[in-house]
């Protein structure tokens, strides 16, 4: 994709003060008004707190982080997240599976990743930190002596065992063929990761559809490539695989993924303004100011969900599995805007209304 218009965009500076952040009021959380979206039912919290407790004796028994970040995890409320997202899961042992996943994902990213959040994240050498991760999901195979070494580095660092653990449990209820479609999706994510923070390095502002594209890969899909599994079924590789069943799979994830660009907008305002989101992008390309370029993505999400909608309805006609895949992936999308909406520990919304 070519990026002609990339300098222009690059030297264009946001209208305001300098300080964004304190200068933007914010508004409690709910829905995004405009915002296209299907409700859902609340979460039922002895199961998002049982999910919970699981997940906190999980990660202390393997150390996979520090005590003090606990309230990092409780604000993260993972247990209410899956229990949203997968409401149709056939057992509390799958609902803990994708948690530990989910939660796996976000120490990674975390710990490897984020720079802001001052756990270890940095852009620099993050590549070589994200090659290691993937062997923790795929693992190394060579000599005995350099696969034991291989070993003892997994087990060493907590991101890495929390990936390799979280497999693990996730193969022993998934079959072979969706434990390799969700290692294929996280190596996606991965190169996602190293766009956005190749451009945050070089301080690259990208067009809008460069943008979208990196968000194809940075998104929700590990997350919903498991919404099967979990909910006790197998979409045939055979048939997953299919363009058509593959269009409303992206669709879907990169609706829910901007989903969160719009709710994170004044949190990540608030600890990095320079943190490139839908909204971030839309205001340097177009030279608007941050509320028309919120309101500008909104709407690019709604069309993006409507044809996610309009499709997916349309071939759930094809089978009663092709219809009880594209059900699954909807309640994820529902349940992932629910948690997002009702989270106002983590999230506000900016006052644009």
């Amino acid at each position: 994709m070519t990026t002609p218009a990339t300098e222009t965009a690059t030297a264009f500076k946001l209208p305001g003060p300098p300080s964004l952040a304190r200068a933007r009021p914010t508004r409690r959380g709910g829905a995004v008004p405009g915002l296209r979206y299907r409700s859902v039912a609340p979460a039922d919290p002895e199961k998002a707190a049982e999910i919970d407790r699981r997940l906190e004796e999980w990660a202390r028994r393997l150390d996979l982080f520090p005590a003090k970040w606990s309230g990092d995890f409780t604000d993260f409320q993972v247990g209410r997240a899956v229990v949203l997202q997968h409401p149709a899961a056939a057992d509390l042992e799958r609902l803990t599976v994708a948690g530990k996943l989910l939660l796996a994902e976000n120490i990674v990213d975390s710990c490897y990743c984020e720079e802001d959040e001052g756990k270890g994240g940095a852009r620099r050498g993050l590549g070589g930190r994200l090659i290691i991760a993937q062997s923790a999901l795929d693992p190394f195979h060579g000599t005995p002596e350099t696969e034991e070494e291989w070993r003892q580095g997994v087990q060493a660092d907590g991101p890495l065992r929390s990936y390799y653990w979280a497999l693990k449990d996730y193969a022993a209820l998934a079959t072979p063929s969706q434990t390799v479609r969700f290692v294929h999706d996280m190596a996606r994510l991965h190169l996602g990761y190293l766009a956005e923070a190749s451009w945050a390095e070089t301080r690259h502002m990208p067009r809008v559809g460069e943008y979208l594209v990196m968000r194809q890969f940075n998104n929700f899909r590990p997350c919903l490539s498991i919404v099967d599994a979990v909910d006790g079924y197998e979409l045939p590789e055979a048939v997953y695989a299919r363009p058509e069943i593959q269009r409303i799979t992206a669709l879907a994830c990169n609706a829910t993924t901007i989903v969160n660009d719009l709710y994170s907008f004044t949190k990540e305002l608030a600890s990095d303004p320079d943190h490139l989101n839908l909204p971030q992008v839309v205001a340097a390309n177009d030279q608007c100011g941050l509320k028309a370029a919120y309101l500008k993505s909104v709407d690019i999400h709604n069309q993006i969900m409507e044809a996610y909608e309009t499709e997916a309805a349309e071939l759930a006609g094809t089978s009663p599995l092709v219809e009880r895949y594209t059900r699954s992936l909807s309640d994820w999308v529902a349940g992932n805007h629910e948690w997002h909406a009702t989270n106002s520990d983590r999230y506000h919304l900016p006052n644009y209304w």
